[in-house]
Order: structure tokens, then sequence, then C-alpha cells
């Protein structure tokens, strides 16, 4: 086995939270989680979104996405209503104040950016976001094994959609392309 510092798991983990470290400050001092400025950057993507689809994009698990959609609709950051097409799904879309918040907190968030890419190098960061781009997109084509069976990845993903089984993590920091 490999010695647990150099698994690519830690190494992800440490290198996301060396990222956040710098963020969680600026979103403390919104009143934010890390979890709600994922929620509202999905839904600055998009005009409205599906709950299902919001927990997917953001990769929460459904009953912590509504207890933060809660939250946020309290704040009237974000608005909730049921879809057109069928009442059973709702509809999830970032209100004008939602918007507001993103334009205050977005300067602080670029220059925190500027930093790290200084520190880091642009390209290498650049670099570094393609390479975290083509292992997902590897991974997430690979049969995942199961105590000796394999599951088809796909019909993994088809099958925990809409269930509170947590997506596979991304290296994702507040204000990047991901989010």
């Amino acid at each position: 086995m490999r010695e647990f510092s150099r698994s690519l798991p830690m190494l992800l983990l440490r290198g996301r939270e060396a990222v956040m470290r710098h963020f969680r400050p600026l979103l403390r001092a919104h009143g934010l989680s890390e979890q709600q400025w994922r929620i509202l950057r999905a839904l600055t993507a998009v005009d409205a979104i599906e709950v299902t689809e919001l927990a997917h994009s953001a990769f929460l698990l459904g009953p912590s996405l509504s207890r933060m959609l809660r939250d946020l609709e309290a704040r009237k950051l974000v608005a909730r209503k049921l879809a057109k097409d069928d009442q059973r799904r709702s509809m999830v879309s970032i209100t004008p104040k939602g918007l507001k918040l993103i334009e205050t907190v977005a300067p602080f968030s670029e220059a925190i950016y500027a930093e790290i890419t200084r520190r880091t190098g642009g390209a290498r960061l650049a670099e570094l976001q393609e390479l975290l781009r083509a292992l997902e997109a590897s991974l997430m084509a690979m049969p995942v094994r199961h105590a000796g069976s394999v599951v088809d990845s796909d019909q993994e993903s088809r099958s925990t959609r809409g269930r509170n089984v947590r997506p596979q993590a991304k290296a994702a920091v507040p204000g990047g392309d991901d989010e």
C-alpha cells in the first residue's frame, strides 16, 4: 500500500484545504458556508434548476441541500417554485439579492485567486485545472469496483441519482470554472 501522505485522495484533500482556508474567512464574513456558496455559484450558471440536479451540481446530499435551501430562501437569496410541467418537481433560482451578494463577494474572491495565481504561477495553475478535469473524466469512465465485483460507473451514477448518496468530490473553489 502506498504511503498515506502520497495517496491521491489525501493529496487532493490537502490541496483543497490549502485553497479553501483562504476563502473560508471571506465566506464567513458574508454569512455563508462553503456549501451555501457552492449553491449560489451553481445557480448563477442557470435561470432555474431542479433541486435534484442542483444537489448533483453542487455535490451535496439531498437532505443537506434541503436544509441549506430553507436557510437561503429565508434570507431571500434563492427562490423555489414548482415546475410548470410537473408539479412534483421543485425548481430553484437565485434572487436579485443573491446576485447582489455574489457581486459583493466576487472582487474579494478574485483577489484571493490573483494571489493564488501569483504564488503558483498562471501556467501551472491552468495545467493543474486541466489535469484535474482530465482525471475526473478518466475516472468517471472507469468501472467502479466494490468488494471484488465490477459496477459500471454510468450504471452506478444513474442508480444513485436522486438518492442520498454523495457524488464524487471535485476539487472546486469559490468562483472557479467548475462551480
